[in-house]
């Protein structure tokens, strides 16, 4: 059954109306409805605020470094240490090391620019900051509903946002209902603030929609791939972090990695590649497990257990590439819009920012009795805010990074280290790009075959053993949320022209050729999935679309 005959047989859908609805639990969509809820407190009034969350619980779907910076963070909570917060781990050391096959370059601390100085920052699980959040919003009054995915974006008459719908409840493989069906709910609100994440599946529909990224640059985006290690206690450093470039990637190719000494013995590593590589043998994952083996890193884990996984792409174009942050009806804030820093690799402090930004002009836009325009108040004031002269300055970054690694580096230092001890904080020239990342991938006549070394179950591990790390769980029995425009691309175009790619960039082992030569066919293991949405982005013919499975479903990650 198609969603409309659905519709036509079992419903209406039941509906709920409120003033704002937030979709997404992840920090910024917390900070709107927690800054929602403290205006209307301060102000003696009343504002019907809830917030939907695809994942298990607010924080089950979150994954990040992190290292985060709490300027935002004290802005909406001054008393933040008082009520508990989990920022328990300051930042001692800052290390920047530029890596070869066996070797390590490390960069002065005078000369380290200021992107890469955490000094007043804090290693921290993002995933314990989004559960207290979620807290704090419960206490104020918010309405969270875990395990429910916003499946479809409302409409009125007037083309502007009224609301969202769940996802159908109960549908087969086949996607005919079962036994157990149940229709989704429409939630319907005066305005509706998005805060997915990166590459929101219904932030990408409404970008198309209202062309909200006319005239800017093509999004670019990463994976990042994490762990979380169990550290010998003799090699754990709190309060240590370490960043790298180089090895294991080319030069050309855009990456890096971190590594945190976080508190209770933990340490958090990861890897990030450019999802703008031209190289269709390259596999982000192998890429992640060979470089854990370079001595400069294995030092830090060894002795140690893996014990948390998991990957997640990453909003990286900057401001050059920031849509419109509002429609009517409704906006875009954290990293849905992609108010990431790349070049601090930090996001949840924007995230926060801009969720409160956002909540202040829809609270005084629901004072003056309005309801689905544009929240024009929030842009306005994201122009003159504090974080948007932090993304100025690094405007240029990830656009340098598309040119190879040493000019790109050069120019990092000039623009975050020279410029700023000149008194100049906002670049004087502008780096634009015009080729969005799926583009970029080149056919496999044009490359050589990596050759990954097989996982040692010590420091290297394969992915189906990852993927059970990160507790993922999808009802098998439900349609697939991994579809695919043209059935016959992924054999006829995919494998015959870029050897398969979809084999490797996944980190989770969804995608694999299956059948003898000349005869293969693409097998989606949807059950694997985690997530991440490099699929939806890096599909070279942009036929593989990423859609929300039924609620509930997906990682649930624990201490990341």
């Amino acid at each position: 059954m198609t969603p409309e005959d659905l519709l036509t047989t079992y419903g209406p859908r039941e509906s709920m109306e409120y003033d704002v609805v937030v979709v997404g639990a992840g920090p910024g969509g917390l900070a709107t409805a927690i800054r929602l809820k403290q205006l209307a407190a301060e102000a003696g009034r009343e504002v019907s605020v809830c917030v939907l969350e695809k994942g298990s619980e607010p924080g089950a779907h979150i994954l990040s470094g992190a290292i985060m910076d709490p300027r935002a963070l004290s802005e909406l909570f001054p008393d933040w240490q008082e009520k508990g917060a989990p920022l328990k781990q300051a930042v001692t050391r800052d290390e920047f090391l530029f890596l070869d096959e066996t070797g390590a370059k490390s960069t002065p601390a005078f000369f380290l620019p200021d992107c890469f100085n955490n000094h007043g920052n804090y290693i921290a699980s993002l995933g314990a900051v989004t559960r207290w959040l979620s807290a704090q919003a419960e206490a104020l009054g918010v309405e969270i509903f875990p395990g429910f995915a916003a499946d479809e974006v409302l409409y009125d008459d007037a083309g502007a946002v009224k609301g969202v719908a769940t996802g159908n409840l109960g549908l087969g493989r086949d996607g005919e209902p079962t036994p157990e069906f149940q229709l989704g709910m429409e939630l319907l609100a005066k305005y509706t603030i998005f805060a997915e994440g990166s590459r929101g599946h219904l932030g990408r529909r409404l970008i198309e929609r209202y062309a909200l990224d006319a005239g800017r640059d093509p999004q670019a985006y990463g994976i990042g791939l994490k762990e979380l290690w169990q550290a010998d206690p003799d090699r754990h450093q709190p309060g240590l972090v370490v960043h790298t470039a180089g090895w294991p990637l080319d030069s050309d190719t855009y990456g890096g990695s971190f590594l945190y000494h976080a508190e209770d013995g933990k340490i958090t590593v990861g890897f990030v590649v450019g999802l703008d590589y031209a190289n269709p043998y390259l596999s982000p994952f192998e890429e992640f497990q060979r470089f854990k083996t370079h001595p400069a890193i294995r030092k830090h884990l060894e002795g140690g257990k893996r014990i948390g996984y998991g990957a997640r792409s990453i909003t990286a174009g900057g401001l050059l590439s920031l849509p419109k942050l509002v429609f009517p009806g409704g906006a875009l804030v954290g990293c849905e819009a992609g108010t990431l820093n790349a070049s601090r690799i930090k996001g949840s402090h924007a995230a926060i920012k801009t969720g409160m930004l956002a909540a202040e002009a829809a609270f005084a836009a629901l004072g003056e009795g309005r309801a689905q325009d544009e929240l024009t108040a929030y842009p306005d004031a994201f122009e003159k805010s504090w974080l948007h002269a932090e993304l100025r300055q690094s405007k240029n970054f990830k656009q340098w990074f598309k040119k190879g690694r040493t000019l790109a580096t050069l120019m990092t230092g000039i623009e975050q280290w020279l410029l700023p001890k000149l008194g100049i904080r906002n670049p004087p020239w502008t780096i634009g790009h015009d080729k969005p990342d799926h583009a970029c991938l080149e056919p496999a006549a044009k490359h050589t075959k990596i050759a990954y070394p097989k996982p040692d179950g010590v420091l290297s591990f394969d992915r189906l053993s990852s993927v059970f790390l990160s507790s993922t769980i999808h009802d098998e029995h439900q349609p697939s949320h991994l579809k695919l425009k043209d059935a016959s691309i992924p054999v006829e175009v995919n494998l015959k022209e870029y050897a398969g790619p979809e084999a490797r960039y996944c980190p989770a082992a969804v995608y694999e050729f299956v059948g003898e030569e000349g005869n293969e066919r693409l097998q989606i293991n949807f059950a694997n999935c985690v997530h991440c949405k490099t699929c939806d982005i890096k599909d070279p013919k942009q036929n593989i679309v990423w859609v929300a499975p039924q609620g509930g479903g997906g990682p649930n990650y624990a201490g990341m």
